[in-house]
């Protein structure tokens, strides 16, 4: 097996989309792309592009870590590993980088391991979410496009939402970051029946939304369950999330924050400059398309050395 090498490239995720929490989640065309290569003994790790010289490069770097809690389940080691990961994907900014960590290592030790012959993505969304905490993310970097996902008995569970032609996200990220677990902890215990009953049907308006009628995306997006609790957080972000909606944008928080994500549709020119104009400086601004593939794999990575 020394010298077998295979390239992962996994896709940013924006999760929630307003009112689904913790359900839904939207696939984004700005990867992280991630070479393994089993080698005679050893750990090496190189990390360029976002987090570079911030990740760690030994066996706590997440994508090792979940590559080889993979390899744990799937009862295989590799002698040695060399991983390089180039990295597209912001970091702590509420766009997926460590569910795309997660889901690269797990489909890196599903590819390399010699047991394998096809791979099993029910086993990696299971095994993902379960390192990563949650499917949100995990389901749309596997399966690309708009997901739904859920905890079943035998662990998680997602669907593919085809997303409907003319939908362009595009992602504002400011410069601050901010934890998923202190995010987390802003969320109250309960919320009120009407909330709740507002947050079932604007998700379910949501589906319909993203798969055939995108002119609802602003109603559809609209939330009371989570945003406006984790203002505190990001109050920068909360500020400029209540400008871009009274202005008609369909905006919402990029899963926990602190980045926003706008889906525009039709124009999507017009809606960037209508966006770019409401933004303060320091922002970054990403005009992406959805990425409709998920997770994708090359074998035989080039670039990848098992020296």
């Amino acid at each position: 097996m020394s010298g077998a090498a295979v390239r992962v490239r996994v896709p940013a995720t924006s999760a929630n989309l307003g009112p689904a929490f913790d359900c839904a989640g939207l696939a984004l065309a700005l990867h992280d792309v991630v070479e393994f290569a089993v080698a005679d003994s050893g750990l090496a790790v190189e990390v360029s592009g976002a987090g570079a010289g911030e990740l760690p490069t030994d066996a706590s770097h997440l994508v090792v870590r979940a590559f080889r809690a993979a390899c744990d389940v799937l009862g295989w080691s590799p002698p040695g590993l060399r991983v390089r990961a180039a990295n597209g994907i912001p970091q702590g900014r509420g766009m997926g980088s460590s569910a795309a960590a997660v889901v690269a290592g797990v489909v890196g030790a599903f590819e390399l391991c010699p047991d394998v012959d096809v791979r099993d993505d029910d086993a990696v969304l299971r095994l993902a979410t379960e390192l990563e905490g949650h499917p949100d993310n995990v389901a749309p970097c596997l399966l690309g496009g708009a997901t739904l996902s859920w905890m079943g008995e035998c662990g998680a569970r997602a669907v593919r939402l085809p997303v409907a032609a003319g939908v362009r996200p595009l992602v504002l990220v400011p410069a601050a970051t901010l934890s998923t677990h202190v995010a987390r902890g802003l969320l109250p215990d309960a919320v009120p029946h009407a909330d709740a009953a507002h947050a079932a049907g604007r998700a379910a308006l949501l589906v319909h939304a993203l798969t055939c009628d995108p002119r609802l995306l602003f109603e559809a997006t609209e939330d009371r369950l989570h945003q406006r609790q984790r203002a505190a957080a990001m109050p920068g972000s909360a500020a400029l999330l209540d400008r871009l909606r009274a202005a008609g944008h369909a905006a919402t928080v990029s899963g926990a924050g602190p980045s926003l994500l706008v889906l525009t549709a039709a124009d999507g020119n017009a809606g960037v400059r209508g966006v770019t104009s409401l933004t303060p400086d320091g922002w970054d601004l990403y005009p992406l398309e959805v990425d409709a593939d998920g997770v994708r794999v090359v074998r035989g990575a080039p670039g990848v050395s098992s020296a």
